[in-house]
């Protein structure tokens, strides 16, 4: 019977950990991939399921956050440098590098760009951020696209992990001019 317990308990404690991510106040500045919160004030939290009756009604400006990584620096001469490519939900438009807590001036102007671009200038036009599974990255757009104004905004914590995980369509995509 104490045996049933102790598994019982250490089967829960993930998932009591994962419940009590609490909502900061401010953007996350660290530790970009761990839990997050369940909540976005401002903004509607998505599952998986309902992200996609979004995409498949068409309406809604899917994009995607990931960052992208840098070309490493002082590569021996002659070195091949191949960019991993980024396979996500179709359609959507790839904002990398938006979602740190800090940004600087030009990213910033680079997304307000592209969020212009995704939603032809229109703020009421509805925008759902997304990324991995339990990554900052989408929550941090999801709370400054709410500050740059716009109306409706939705928020997938799953990412392309949770879209991948239901067999949804994906295709490669390239990072937004």
């Amino acid at each position: 019977m104490i045996r049933s317990a102790a598994l019982f308990m250490l089967l829960l404690a993930p998932l009591a950990a994962t419940a009590q991510v609490a909502e900061p106040d401010s953007y996350r500045m660290d530790n970009y991939r761990a839990p997050v919160p369940s909540t976005l004030t401002g903004a509607t939290v998505v599952d998986t399921e309902t992200a996609h009756t979004l995409w498949r009604r068409g309406d809604v400006a899917f994009i995607d956050v990931l960052p992208r990584p840098p070309k490493p620096a002082n590569l021996p001469e002659g070195t091949i440098w191949r960019e991993k490519p980024r396979h996500s939900i179709p359609g959507s438009m790839w904002l990398p590098n938006v979602g740190y807590g800090g940004i600087a001036q030009a990213t910033d102007r680079y997304f307000r760009a592209g969020l212009d671009a995704a939603t032809g200038g229109n703020t009421a036009h509805p925008l759902l951020f997304f990324c991995l599974q339990e990554c900052w990255m989408s929550w941090n757009a999801a709370k400054r696209a709410l500050e740059y104004g716009y109306d409706t905004v939705y928020w997938m914590p799953d990412g392309t992990d949770g879209w991948v995980f239901f067999d949804y369509p994906t295709e490669e995509i390239q990072p937004h001019p």
